[in-house]
């Protein structure tokens, strides 16, 4: 990542407008904390070639710059080279090699060298399930976004830590 795009539209809200590139822009959002908790638990559960991903809420960028900036006028300057609508985690081709968990998901390794069954079972406080061929976990598609309250109050509370 770039970096959040919130100091970006803090800094620029002083001047009565922000800059968004595609309004049907999304992202998920985890805080530095919540990001270094995931690493330290996954660091106890993996064993090898394993990728976690997170369950974390996405945001809109039009509802981060309705809490950044409520009154600033909004300029539509297109989509930067590289640059996605919606981040994705969990292609569908992954969907094949990956086990949902209660807050997680794990996209198994190409090559079998540990016991994935065994893993299914023992990595949460209940089993894990296979995903459905097609699924897909992307900010766009996520089912948990951040509101504008929401995202005020985040960016209030990390402000302030």
């Amino acid at each position: 990542s770039r970096g959040s795009v919130i100091p970006f539209f803090m800094n620029m809200a002083k001047g009565g407008k922000l800059p968004i590139t595609d309004k049907r822009m999304t992202r998920f959002n985890i805080t530095l904390n919540e990001g270094v908790s995931f690493v330290i638990d996954c660091l106890s559960r993996m064993r090898g070639g394993e990728l976690f991903i997170p369950k974390i809420p996405s945001y809109r960028i039009l509802d981060v710059a309705k809490a950044v900036a409520p009154n600033a006028t909004i300029e539509y300057v297109g989509i930067r080279p590289g640059e996605k609508i919606h981040e994705e985690m969990i292609t569908e081709t992954d969907s094949l090699n990956t086990i949902e968990f209660s807050n997680y998901y794990v996209i198994l390794p190409a090559i079998p060298f540990w016991d994935f069954e065994e893993f299914r079972k023992e990595s949460d406080k209940k089993p894990g399930s296979f995903c459905e061929f097609g699924f897909s976990y992307s900010s766009g598609n996520n089912s948990h976004f951040l509101s504008v309250d929401d995202l005020k109050n985040l960016i209030s509370t990390e402000i302030n830590a």
